[in-house]
């Protein structure tokens, strides 16, 4: 069973993914489950040790591949990006057969579903691996980030802003359910393409915004943040706050408080805070226009509060192999 737009139940319809892996009750608090999520920055594998509310992490790792480095300019995936996924993806698919997992559910988002080549790619993927990429479209993209969150906040009110390289997607949360989405081209990989320098950035990020907001509407609730750039930024704010516990999932910002971050990250050296704050050298590169593209977000949307949410997309795609009863 999933949800549709409205968040209405679709009984007969199991998704793009099939049945749920744990429709059997006997199987359900056993079988181990992995999903590869192939995306603009980052190839990820997770396996989770069966299907609860709150997932157990048996396998989480990831390769910083950079498909969606250039795409912008042109219009292709990036050649290095594709040998460094496919490597990734070969490995990942031999560790999934160790474990046991079958099938290892894989997902591609923005990079590979807007590149010209990338119906080539899915198809060498495919044909090397025997695996069956699904290609996900920006609504379901944001739909399963909104399910990975709800299994973190069951019941959950707010927005859900799912940042990646090469989009960025929204979606609302109502008593449990998601409501309205949207996938945008705000992700940080595609704003470093805006002509007229960091003027004509914010102007560009601003507009867009704007137009999310007419949307969206206001959100009085609590913005939930998914992706590394979000992730990235939070683990900033933690150090300029000296905040003593390394736990991102579930960190609260005041809108006061990201402002100041946002500010601290300009004025303070990247490559200096790179290093204290342990992130790598392409996710820092990131975070100076994210954190743009958030400071407008909290000045048009005006959420009550702020959240990072480790929960995402493949927190979501467990989500669709639960049954939802």
């Amino acid at each position: 069973m999933h949800m549709d737009a409205s968040g209405d139940a679709a009984t007969e319809d199991w998704g793009p993914f099939g049945r749920p892996l744990f429709e059997d009750p006997r199987a359900r608090a056993l079988r181990r489950v992995g999903v590869l999520d192939v995306g603009s920055n980052s190839v990820r594998m997770v396996v989770f040790d069966g299907a609860a509310r709150s997932p157990a992490y048996f396998f989480n790792e990831k390769v910083m591949a950079g498909l969606g480095a250039g795409l912008a300019e042109t219009g292709r995936l990036n050649p290095e990006g594709k040998l460094r996924a496919l490597s990734a993806i070969k490995r990942f698919q031999l560790l999934a057969e160790s474990m046991g997992i079958a099938p290892l559910t894989a997902v591609a988002t923005a990079a590979v579903r807007e590149a010209e080549d990338g119906p080539a790619f899915r198809e060498e993927l495919e044909r090397e691996t025997g695996l069956r990429l699904w290609v996900i479209d920006g609504e379901e993209e944001a739909r399963l980030s909104a399910q990975g969150v709800l299994l973190g906040w069951p019941g959950a009110y707010g927005l859900v802003c799912d940042i990646g390289g090469s989009s960025m997607e929204l979606a609302e949360l109502r008593d449990g359910r998601v409501g309205k989405r949207i996938s945008t081209k705000l992700g940080p990989q595609r704003l470093k393409t805006i002509a007229g320098g960091k003027k004509g950035v914010k102007a560009h990020i601003a507009a867009e915004v704007a137009e999310l907001a007419r949307t969206m509407g206001s959100q009085k609730d609590r913005l939930f943040l998914v992706g590394g750039s979000w992730r990235a930024l939070a683990r900033i704010d933690m150090d300029r706050r000296n905040y003593p516990l390394a736990v991102l999932h579930e960190y609260r910002m005041s809108r006061k408080t990201v402002l100041a971050t946002i500010k601290y990250i300009q004025e303070t050296d990247i490559e200096e805070l790179r290093v204290r704050c342990g992130l790598s050298e392409s996710r820092m590169a990131l975070v100076p226009l994210a954190s743009l593209v958030l400071k407008e977000l909290i000045r048009q949307l005006k959420p009550h509060d702020i959240a990072i949410s480790s929960y995402g997309i493949r927190e979501g795609m467990l989500y669709e192999q639960m049954p939802q009863r």
